[in-house]
């Protein structure tokens, strides 16, 4: 789970205008810091079948976002795979 902080500074460093929090680009680096936080919560908690299924949800929702900046925004799709190391 990530503080407000965490997501403040996420948000910041991903917006492309000031009032920008809930573009493709921004939802996508939350999902992945949210996605690596239950990644280490299920290494220690392998029985934890509600977080897992949780995660496949974060990354179902990803994979959508990271295909609508496939198909419409190309050069973003292209900064943030390598920016956030996906794929």
């Amino acid at each position: 789970m990530l503080s407000k902080q965490q997501k403040v500074n996420i948000i910041r460093k991903m917006q492309s205008k000031e009032t920008d929090t809930g573009s493709a680009e921004v939802q996508v680096a939350l999902l992945t810091k949210n996605i690596e936080g239950l990644i280490d919560h299920l290494k220690t908690n392998k029985k934890d079948n509600h977080s897992r299924r949780g995660l496949l949800g974060m990354v179902g929702q990803r994979k959508r976002f990271l295909n609508y900046l496939q198909k419409n925004k190309k050069e973003s799709y292209r900064k943030i795979t390598k920016e956030l190391n996906l794929k």
